[in-house]
C-alpha cells in the first residue's frame, strides 16, 4: 500500500488482517490508547490479559500480532494461535494474522512504528524479539517503545497517563 509515505502521522490509515483473516482498518481504534505488540505463544499472554482486564473499560485496546521471526516460536497457523490464546489464557483482546515485523516483508504498520521519532529502537530500529510493545496515544500517535523484557505491568504509569489525557 502507499502508506510508506513520510507524511503519515498516525496509525489510522493502516489496514491489517485479524486472526480470522478479515481486513481491519485501524481507524476503528480512534480515541483509544493502544498497545501494539508482537507475540509468540511460547510467551505468556497472562500479563497482557491482566492489563487489558484492568484498563479495557477505560478504553485501552491491545493489538497482538503473532510473529514467527524470533526463534521460530510461533510456527502454528492462525486458527491454532487463536485457540491457544483464548483457551489457555482467556485472551479477549484483539488478535491479528501472523506477520513479519522485520525485513522487506514487514507490514507497513510496523515499518511506521519502528521508524517514528518517538518509537525508534536503541541502536537499530528493528524489532529485537517477541513482546516488543508500542504504546500509542488516543490520537493514534506512537508514544513509547517498550523492550521485549519490559513486563506489561511496567507500562502502567504511561498507560494511565495517556488514558487520562
Amino acid at each position: 500500500s502507499s502508506m510508506a509515505g513520510k507524511d503519515v502521522k498516525d496509525i489510522y490509515g493502516f489496514t491489517v488482517n485479524d486472526i480470522d483473516d478479515q481486513e481491519v482498518s485501524l481507524s476503528k481504534y480512534k480515541g483509544h490508547v493502544c498497545i501494539i505488540v508482537n507475540v509468540a505463544s511460547e510467551f505468556n499472554y497472562e500479563q497482557l490479559q491482566q492489563l487489558y482486564g484492568k484498563y479495557s473499560q477505560q478504553g485501552l485496546k491491545i493489538l497482538a500480532f503473532p510473529c514467527n521471526q524470533f526463534g521460530k516460536q510461533e510456527p502454528k497457523p492462525n486458527a491454532d494461535i487463536k485457540k491457544f490464546a483464548t483457551e489457555n489464557y482467556g485472551v479477549t483482546f484483539d488478535l491479528f494474522s501472523k506477520i513479519n515485523v522485520n525485513g522487506d516483508n514487514a507490514i507497513p504498520l510496523y515499518k511506521f512504528l519502528k521508524t517514528h521519532k518517538n518509537t525508534t529502537g536503541t541502536l537499530v530500529n528493528a524489532i529485537k524479539w517477541n513482546f516488543t510493545k508500542f504504546l500509542v496515544t488516543k490520537q493514534g500517535i506512537p508514544y513509547k517503545r517498550f523492550a521485549p523484557n519490559a513486563k506489561p505491568l511496567d507500562m502502567v504509569k504511561d498507560i494511565e497517563e495517556l488514558l487520562n489525557q
